[in-house]
């Protein structure tokens, strides 16, 4: 068990209309605010007209940075950067899922901190960040209440993260309402992958009483609402649950970091375009089975909070969840494993795999089984 120390200081408020009802804390950022978003979920959510008659409510001006795509490049967040400087913007709200909140941290710092691109993932970070209010639209990264932008490093071929405690918001706006637009798809990808950072968050080398505690909870929410995404009878109390859930599990991973599952992961984002939550999910029952070798009583804890009997038992509802599942050739497997042991995450674990590990998880993943 680690050090039984834990830190996250961003502010949430979270229920109905919180954004609505949150005019005086945005008003307290700034004057003018640059928006950073995707194209269309914020808009479709209603959180981006939302936020924009507070603005207005409170006569501040915005821009909105509207670019963002999934899994963001840095030369977006740069662009976006280009974008706060030129109009003087002095706060950042960001509005979306894991995308536009990781891009915002970026573009947050990059507006302040003149960065080459080629230093960016190593360079040493000053305070000097846009001030950050972040609006979740859904219930997956926990981005809202950790200190990691992560981006995709196209010289490096993978995603890779930026960290600091700079980069932590000020404040989250937690509605569970904004999920209600979401795709069923979007909806079960962002869930798993919040249920991932919960249970990697447990075994982390970083795990403690507090993080533990948080991701048991997260744990037992998510899992109380599989069945209901699975059928597409969600109810608003779920969603409120849901939401809570993610953002639980991203106050674990921010003291705990991600382990093997997110390293693995990102090879089968950057190379085959799968939704990040959707490739941490394909990897993670085999990963908690090889875990579980040497650990069973954790794997135990984990199933206990599940509600669940076996690893089987849990590898067949995330199987119908995710339906058909993807697989890889025997040279992706070769390419993707020889990434994913450079990864720092994948040391981050009680049990940790080495190459020949990571290639044999990858292969009872997705090899067509």
């Amino acid at each position: 068990m680690g050090l039984n120390a834990y830190y996250v200081p961003t502010k949430i408020i979270a229920g109905e209309s919180c954004v609505q009802n949150s005019g005086e804390l945005i008003r307290r950022c700034g004057k003018h605010a640059i928006i950073v978003t995707g194209a269309h979920s914020a808009r479709a959510s209603g959180a981006l007209g939302d936020v924009i008659s507070v603005l207005e409510a409170n006569a501040q001006r915005y821009i909105v940075y509207d670019k963002v795509k999934s899994n963001p490049s840095v030369a977006c967040c740069y662009e976006g950067a280009a974008l706060a400087r030129s109009e003087e913007a002095d706060f950042l709200i960001a509005i979306g899922g894991g995308s536009p909140m990781d891009a915002g941290k970026a573009i947050a710092l990059l507006a302040r901190q003149d960065i080459a691109e080629e230093n960016l993932f190593g360079a040493i970070y000053s305070a000097d960040v846009l001030p950050m209010i972040f609006v979740p639209i859904t219930a997956g990264t926990g981005s809202e209440v950790t200190q990691y932008s992560v981006l995709t490093n196209d010289k490096a071929r993978t995603k890779m993260s930026l960290s600091s405690p700079f980069l932590f918001p000020q404040a989250a706006l937690l509605d569970a309402g904004y999920l209600k637009s979401l795709p069923r798809s979007t909806l079960t990808h962002t869930t798993l992958d919040a249920l991932s950072h919960s249970m990697e968050g447990m075994l982390s080398l970083r795990a403690g009483r507090m993080t533990d505690m948080l991701a048991r909870e997260s744990i037992c929410r998510i899992c109380a609402c599989l069945e209901s995404i699975a059928s597409g009878s969600l109810t608003d109390a779920q969603r409120e649950s849901l939401l809570l859930a993610s953002t639980l599990a991203g106050m674990v991973i921010a003291n705990t970091g991600t382990t093997a599952v997110h390293a693995m992961g990102y090879s089968l984002t950057y190379f085959r375009r799968i939704d990040h939550g959707r490739a941490n999910a394909l990897l993670l029952p085999a990963f908690l089975a090889f875990v579980g070798k040497s650990q069973p009583d954790r794997i135990g804890e984990i199933l206990a909070c599940c509600g669940m009997q076996s690893l089987s038992q849990f590898s067949g509802v995330i199987d119908g969840l995710l339906g058909e599942r993807e697989t890889l050739s025997p040279e992706e497997i070769e390419l993707f494993s020889s990434i994913a042991v450079k990864a720092g995450n994948i040391r981050n674990c009680i049990a940790v795999p080495d190459e020949a590990a990571v290639s044999a998880l990858y292969s009872r993943s997705l090899s067509g089984r």
